[in-house]
């Protein structure tokens, strides 16, 4: 049996691990970390997968960020173990996490993916939205948590921090 459930700060490195299984080696060098340095992952929106044992099989990360003078959700990474693919935990981590974020006041979400895969959740592409280079235009994706909450954003995706 798979419960969600909050990450807590023990289950760091077993995340970490998961993550660093599941993409490349170099997946901290890309541009969406840049926005992550130095910047809390949302506590209340990082959720693992966990098995009856207490084994990670899948989890997920939201960081603030700025679009233009607008809050936003980064959503990602998100990862599944390969022994637990195919077992609808991507799909269930990402239902869960967008309706939670909605109920703590946040209206949008953004991450950069596969639009075929993404869409199914009510991610959209988003024009205008400029991630940091090097990030391919047609991954930018988008998801309203309140209607309309991404018509007329647009700028450079920008870290949060004190001075924003």
């Amino acid at each position: 049996m798979i419960r969600l459930r909050k990450e807590t700060p023990e289950d760091w490195w077993e995340v970490e691990a998961l993550y660093d299984l599941c993409f490349a080696p170099g997946r901290t060098a890309l541009s969406s970390y840049r926005l992550r340095e130095d910047v809390a992952p949302v506590a209340d929106l990082s959720t693992v997968a966990s098995d009856d044992l207490g084994i990670i099989g899948g989890a997920i990360r939201y960081w603030p960020v700025r679009v233009g003078p607008h809050d936003a959700l980064l959503l990602g990474p998100v990862a599944v173990h390969p022994t637990r693919q195919g077992e609808g935990l991507g799909g269930a981590l990402i239902r869960d996490s967008l309706a939670r974020a909605g109920d703590l006041g946040w209206s949008r979400v953004m991450l950069v993916g596969d639009a075929p895969y993404y869409v199914r959740f009510g991610f959209h592409r988003l024009d205008g939205v400029e991630m940091p280079p090097p990030t391919n235009p047609l991954r930018v994706l988008g998801h309203d948590l309140t209607p309309g909450a991404w018509q007329g954003v647009t700028g450079e995706v920008t870290r949060w921090g004190p001075e924003t």
